[in-house]
């Protein structure tokens, strides 16, 4: 079967230009992804360039391989710039043209009106140069999780790559007998490349820009805005897959529940701002202060919980302990505010072969009463003792209400 260099021409035209406008349609649907714009325009650009490429033969070469050439290194260096916008960086409209301006001055040197294999080496150079670019924006950004990151990168490498051999390719493959340049078997190659090309790429980062959008919902609803750790219903959820994984290993573990003492007052005396500041803070050193593999998350207005998995007692106290003190050690002055904030901490240790999540919390939180009831600014570890004095205490609080009540209905 042979493959009509013209049709592909066609063929290529229509589908950079639905491209376009598919990829303009989908930013019109979500305008904050800007590099979607910027992406649809670069496919328009690239079928406007097709258009005078196919018009060689019927137009001045001015327009057919000049103005046609410019306009493609146009499309490739909006296609970067889109890349850099994806990834917040600054556009640079000094780059957009500068390819297509060293093309235009390069075409009107006489060294080099009838060198065509260095005309086309530099043309190649060109959007190779933009082509990889482009993915290096790509690479750079590759902290953020997106799968299709990767197949982006490595389409846009190899399509640069497959531009480098165009030179060698004039050489190496064979002109059809027409003699004419539209009729060569290396020009059919390329073009039927770059249509394939030019589709797969689209759905590609069309692809990006749906899974980013996803990844935010589901930063949205999973992650607390503010201190940038797991919100209780992602605590809550990762704390049950742990405790799952729990008991087919099961392994010592220890649950935090910590408390910023007198948050309230810090809200009060120096604005909900600077309170913000502190809870930032707080969840800066904690971090620190726990390994990776643990978890910590905000569970209320000024309340965190941690689960330490797989530690002894000794050490889970011990990271308490190194997470009250840099906490306490950092907050003594916020912002050029005297703030002197503490943490208060009740620690639960377990050892079972279940891992209880909700009842280790319960206890944490009876041990973090005890803490605050003791002076604050410490860490206190649960025990047997505790519990049973915590309920003989609400048993005896709930018999005097009890008790109250039925005097204040005699008395009435």
């Amino acid at each position: 079967m042979n493959l009509d260099v013209n049709t592909l021409f066609m063929v290529t035209i229509y589908v950079e230009a639905i491209l376009g406008l598919l990829l303009l349609f989908a930013w019109a649907q979500n305008t904050q992804i800007r590099a979607v714009c910027w992406w649809g325009f670069a496919h328009l650009i690239r079928a406007a360039s097709v258009v005078l490429f196919g018009m060689y033969g019927t137009a001045p070469d001015l327009i057919t391989i000049d103005l046609a050439n410019a306009l493609l290194f146009t499309a490739f260096a909006v296609t970067w710039t889109g890349a850099r916008v994806f990834d917040g960086r600054p556009v640079e409209p000094v780059y957009l043209v500068t390819g297509a301006v060293i093309w235009l001055l390069v075409c009107r040197l006489p060294v080099l009106a009838d060198a065509v294999n260095t005309r086309l080496l530099i043309a190649s150079g060109i959007i190779t140069a933009y082509t990889w670019l482009t993915a290096y924006e790509f690479w750079r950004g590759r902290s953020e999780l997106l799968v299709s990151r990767w197949p982006a990168i490595f389409m846009l490498f190899a399509h640069g790559a497959l531009f480098l051999l165009r030179t060698p390719l004039v050489a190496l493959l064979p002109w059809s007998p027409t003699n004419n340049m539209l009729g060569s078997v290396w020009l059919t190659v390329l073009s039927f490349e770059a249509l394939l090309f030019t589709i797969s790429i689209a759905f590609i980062l069309l692809a990006m820009a749906k899974e980013r959008t996803e990844l935010r919902h589901r930063t949205a609803a999973m992650v607390d805005p503010l201190t940038g750790v797991a919100n209780r219903r992602a605590f809550l959820q990762d704390a049950g897959l742990l405790a799952k994984r729990h008991s087919s290993n099961p392994r010592p573990t220890a649950v935090l529940l910590i408390d910023l003492d007198h948050f309230k007052s810090i809200n009060d005396r120096f604005g909900h701002a600077l309170g913000d500041r502190v809870l930032e803070l707080f969840t800066e050193s904690a971090r620190m202060s726990i390994r990776a593999s643990d978890l910590i998350g905000r569970i209320g207005g000024e309340e965190f919980a941690a689960v330490l998995y797989d530690t002894s007692r000794d050490k889970a106290v011990a990271v308490a302990e190194r997470m009250r003190e840099s906490f306490a050690q950092i907050a003594q002055d916020v912002d050029g505010r005297p703030v002197c904030s503490t943490v208060s901490i009740g620690l639960v240790h377990c050892e079972a072969a279940v891992l209880d999540i909700p009842e280790l919390l319960a206890q944490a939180d009876q041990a973090l009463y005890f803490a605050k009831e003791n002076g604050r600014n410490r860490v206190e570890v649960a025990s047997l003792e505790m519990i049973l004095e915590r309920k003989n205490s609400d048993k005896t609080a709930e018999t005097a209400t009890s008790v109250a009540a039925i005097a204040a209905k005699s008395a009435a």
